[in-house]
């Protein structure tokens, strides 16, 4: 067992890791959730398959984590105390440009429609992405309570993700236009924090 971990580590660095995830979702981006093929993972990044699978276990893991990596400074929360709800949220909006969430945006709604017919890829996003930033965000709230700024027994706080989610796909499917910066603190200003009864300026 310690043979097959220390090989799982030495194989492959960081940077590797992070190339792996780069021509994942080039591909991804390319052909789509379900035509991606391992096979293509591996001659995109020069690999081995026996080492994509010995690494990942499957495609669905794979996917999931390069998108979780690929996130601005992985989620970014343990980072950002700016010592308001509103700061915290807009820092957080902050980190990506309005190119990368473009590309994330288009990336997302391909994934949304492929989670649907995989369970695989259901489990490794619940897992990967929507539970540990579901808890973070929480975190972050959880602060503000612990500030004064937000009642602890405000409804709107277990919907915290949801309306942030909710704000960056519904703005492709209402408006046609991808998210912003401009449209998103917008967003947390308007919507966010009176939902959870925060004063904003």
């Amino acid at each position: 067992m310690t043979e097959v971990s220390t090989a799982r580590r030495s194989r492959i660095t960081p940077e590797r890791e992070a190339e792996l995830y780069e021509a994942v979702l080039e591909l991804l981006r390319e052909v789509g959730y379900d035509a991606l093929t391992m096979d293509a993972v591996a001659a995109r990044t020069r690999s081995s398959k026996a080492t994509l699978y010995r690494q990942w276990g499957g495609k669905a893991e794979l996917v999931a984590k390069a998108v979780r990596h690929t996130k601005p400074g992985g989620l970014g929360f343990d980072e950002i105390d700016t010592g308001s709800l509103k700061g915290d949220l807009h820092a957080l909006t902050m980190r990506s440009d309005d190119c990368t969430m473009e590309q994330n945006s288009a990336l997302m709604r391909g994934l949304a429609m492929a989670v649907h017919g995989n369970p695989d890829l259901l489990r490794a996003f619940r897992a990967h992405l929507i539970e540990p930033e579901t808890a973070e965000f929480r975190r972050v709230v959880q602060r503000a309570v612990d500030r004064g700024e937000v009642r602890p027994d405000n409804p709107a706080i277990e919907f915290m993700i949801h309306m942030m989610l909710g704000a960056f796909a519904a703005r492709t499917m209402i408006d046609e236009l991808p998210p912003t910066q401009a449209f998103l603190l917008s967003y947390i200003d308007a919507v966010v924090l009176p939902a959870l009864g925060v004063a904003h300026d």
